[in-house]
């Protein structure tokens, strides 16, 4: 499926960007899908806010318990002083995840397509495996900003295999949040590594004191609803937070080779799904 020039871009630069690949039409399903979800979840259930910034939020068993499952995680400027949302629940969630490549039709047939699959065949998993799935939302006005990281750091396996497939369901711009990549290709070590233990414990842990590149020089990827960006997993990445009135809906997948050894350490040690 991809073509030779393509192959090259990513092992160049650590991804590649497939225009518009999918339709609105396939677009809109994973929104009303997400949409669905989130409705029917019960927003006084939890308080549980995802936190790139301030990683004692992302520790607590709603979030560590959540591999197997579809939960839905509040933005961090949410709620008021008092404890109560600040606009509607819709207008509140951050993501949701992680399973919903195994446990919501829409997404589960999506997310196992030929066209997935191929890709992930493409670019060099042999057999390719989905650990986790996101719905990301980035709300008008109150999305997060998801700091420089490394995909590798929360999915290490030997050899590193790890593969984010990030799915634009709206358009992503630079005035709502959209992905911001590394700009000039350079081997990146991994920095970092977020461990689990067996207490339920977690830390991340330095690996590398290189810095992460500089805010300033970072690309942004500014997309089309239905364009896919795929970077393998030592890729520094980040988002700004999005303080226009658009929101940026995302799916991701992340992907390793089931002929890597998955880390016992890393924390979603739920059971991987094939993809063929």
């Amino acid at each position: 499926m991809l073509s030779i020039v393509q192959k090259e871009q990513f092992t160049k630069q650590g991804y590649v960007v497939l225009d518009e690949l999918f339709s609105l039409a396939t677009m809109h399903s994973l929104k009303q899908a997400a949409a669905k979800i989130v409705d029917d979840f019960d927003a006084e259930s939890t308080r549980a806010v995802f936190s790139t910034q301030d990683q004692s939020k992302s520790r607590d068993d709603y979030f560590l318990s959540s591999g197997d499952k579809v939960r839905c995680f509040f933005e961090e400027d949410a709620f008021n002083v008092q404890g109560q949302l600040k606009q509607e629940k819709a207008l509140s969630i951050n993501k949701i995840g992680h399973a919903l490549h195994v446990l919501d039709p829409v997404f589960k047939t999506f997310s196992h397509s030929d066209t997935i699959c191929q890709l992930a065949l493409d670019l060099g998993l042999q057999k390719p495996q989905i650990h986790q799935s996101m719905y990301i939302f980035k709300q008008p006005k109150i999305g997060g900003v998801i700091r420089w990281h490394q995909d590798a750091s929360y999915f290490y396996s030997d050899p590193i295999t790890v593969l984010t497939f990030w799915f634009a369901v709206e358009d992503a711009t630079i005035h709502n949040g959209c992905l911001q990549v590394q700009a000039h290709p350079e081997p990146y070590p991994l920095i970092e590594q977020f461990k689990r233990y067996a207490n339920d414990d977690t830390d991340l842990v330095k690996l590398d004191n290189k810095p992460w590149p500089k805010d300033d020089d970072a690309k942004p990827l500014e997309v089309k609803a239905g364009t896919l960006v795929v970077f393998n997993g030592l890729l520094p990445h980040f988002s700004a937070p999005n303080l226009s009135d658009k929101s940026r809906h995302a799916f991701t997948l992340h992907m390793t080779c089931a002929s890597s050894a998955y880390a016992k350490e890393n924390w979603l040690q739920a059971k991987p799904s094939p993809l063929y």
